[in-house]
């Protein structure tokens, strides 16, 4: 998907990594953008942390989700701690944070500023 903006720039959004459109979430939205995916991230960690200590198979889960098995003993050894192995299994589920991030920001920002807590953007002369 190509698109001209404004200055006459060609961006292409299908083209840029899960990184990049993260970084211009956090340039255009700023505060909103960061603490929304931070948020998220903790929650992700907790939820895992959860999961781990409680026992449940994560190996078996992680495998049944489609991920290569090679990957998903290299992140689960033998005899890690709790919180190590949660926070693997966390990191490998990082694009869906990112995604989750990439597309909940703009939404909640433009409610905000629909109900008035936020100022419109000013448009550039």
């Amino acid at each position: 998907k190509i698109t001209e903006t404004a200055g006459n720039e060609v961006s292409s959004t299908e083209k840029q990594s899960k990184s990049q459109q993260l970084r211009r979430i956090f340039k255009e939205y700023g505060a909103v953008g960061v603490s929304f995916h931070i948020a998220t991230s903790l929650v992700s960690l907790g939820i895992f942390y959860t999961a781990v200590s409680s026992g449940v198979d994560m190996s078996a889960l992680l495998l049944k989700l489609g991920l290569k098995e090679s990957l998903v003993q290299s992140k689960m050894a033998a005899g890690t701690s709790t919180f190590v192995v949660a926070y693997a299994i966390h990191k490998l589920f990082a694009p869906v944070r990112i995604s989750i991030t990439l597309v909940s920001v703009p939404l909640i920002v433009r409610y905000l500023r629909k109900v008035g807590f936020f100022k419109p953007p000013v448009a550039k002369p």
